[in-house]
């Protein structure tokens, strides 16, 4: 009977096998799945953040974009956005001359 148990509670319950918890691309409602990235600014015209890789960010499958500016040390300060679009208007096209470049966890570069 005592056998009985385990193999009920072992087959009812979500799986904990490595590759069943890696982060999946729901194909229904969210296409992109979660994507990291990170900023590079060539230029600081302001002269505030500085040049190099000043941030440090995350898109989520609904569009949220999530960024962490590395500046200033150790810190920094953390900013939410609704989507990646609202993240670039703000902080990226809104200073052309910076040449900002884009880099995602794949490879993929975007300069601004």
């Amino acid at each position: 009977m005592e056998i009985n148990k385990i193999e009920i509670l072992e087959n009812s319950g979500p799986s904990i096998e490595p590759e069943d918890l890696k982060p999946k691309k729901p194909s229904m409602r969210a296409p992109e799945g979660i994507r990291t990235f990170t900023v590079c600014r060539q230029n600081d015209i302001t002269g505030i953040s500085g040049e190099g890789v000043v941030m440090e960010g995350v898109t989520f499958a609904t569009g949220h974009t999530v960024i962490h500016w590395l500046t200033p040390a150790p810190r920094g300060s953390i900013a939410f956005f609704d989507a990646f679009d609202d993240f670039i208007k703000i902080h990226v096209t809104s200073h052309p001359s910076n040449g900002t470049i884009i880099t995602f966890e794949d490879g993929e570069q975007t300069l601004y």
